[in-house]
């Protein structure tokens, strides 16, 4: 089988090897001939940072991942079962690969390709499942990438009253109200405190979401747009073991902080599954490129989504 393999940082080329096996594997384990893959910015370290030694194993870095089932010693999943399903290992850049049954779900029949979507859902799903009651709440959302387009529309369909969208890309201001933004606010050129108090009348906000990540400064930020006694929910991926923060201001405000990663496979995504293929939200907006599974497009894929070139949002890879 073909996999993409890193043998540098940001360079991409692909090989030959055999097709993963089951043989000798305890139950509940699968290998998945994938259809498709979505790339995403837990991703991004992979492709981007110097990992010491190279070539990386082939198939870093993909976990968002549709295909068929090829072997399997779990009872729920059949052979020839068509699936979401998370890779060991974030091994996905490749036509087959490993994965457990209590990280892989059905998917429903004459399912599209957006259904690929409900992976990064199921995570905004569980995260949500942590936060107050949204009904009439004043929200922000910092951080307008693919994860933030999902919490403004998660958001829109759980009944906030206000969803302040906070981006510094101009492309994604407007992607941000096309997902149910409510206000957008350019944080590379508004005072987005002075903004935020402006749209809630001085109150701020109920819930904050910094998923930005990779930095030190957005959740330190967030702190500042959430009233007194409100939620800031630590979502994006952090690069540093330690951070920052004011918690003087925190420990003032009473603010609850909250951090999320991952889903609850065997419940996130089945909803997150029903909510993409029964219309109930359109993901549609942030699906922005889909690319062929070849050396070149690869590499093409990983360069726009991480540069974020040519309105790169959410950029798939399909294999056949």
């Amino acid at each position: 089988m073909r996999a993409a393999r890193l043998i540098a940082p940001r360079t991409y080329d692909m090989v030959d090897i055999p097709v993963p096996s089951l043989a000798g594997a305890g139950p509940d384990r699968v290998v998945v001939k994938t259809n498709r893959v979505c790339l995403c910015a837990s991703d991004m370290p992979y492709f981007s940072y110097d990992r010491g030694t190279y070539p990386q194993p082939p198939g870093l870095s993909a976990h968002e991942c549709l295909g068929t089932v090829a072997e399997s010693t779990s009872p729920r999943l059949a052979v020839g079962d068509q699936v979401l399903s998370v890779p060991d290992g974030q091994h996905g850049m490749a036509e087959y690969f490993l994965a457990d049954a209590v990280r892989t779900v059905h998917l429903p029949d004459g399912f599209s390709n957006e259904i690929l979507m409900a992976q990064p859902l199921g995570t905004v799903i569980w995260a949500c499942r942590k936060l107050p009651n949204m009904l009439g709440a004043k929200t922000v959302v910092y951080g307008q990438g693919p994860m933030g387009l999902l919490f403004n529309r998660l958001f829109s369909n759980l009944g906030a009253k206000t969803i302040v969208g906070v981006e510094r890309v101009p492309e994604r201001l407007a992607l941000a109200e096309a997902m149910g933004a409510t206000h957008v606010v350019n944080s590379g050129e508004e005072d987005v405190v002075a903004r935020v108090r402006d749209i809630t009348g001085g109150e701020m906000a109920d819930i904050v979401v910094e998923i930005v990540g990779h930095n030190t400064e957005t959740l330190a930020a967030c702190v500042s747009l959430v009233r007194r006694e409100g939620t800031v929910l630590a979502f994006g991926v952090p690069d540093d073991a330690v951070y920052p923060v004011p918690f003087g201001e925190m420990f003032g405000k009473n603010i609850s902080l909250i951090s999320s990663v991952g889903p609850d496979c065997q419940h996130d995504y089945p909803l997150a599954i029903d909510m993409i293929h029964q219309g109930r939200l359109d993901v549609t907006p942030i699906l922005s490129h889909d690319m062929p599974f070849t050396t070149d497009d690869v590499q093409t894929g990983y360069e726009l989504f991480v540069g974020r070139k040519e309105g790169a949002v959410k950029v798939m890879i399909h294999m056949e």
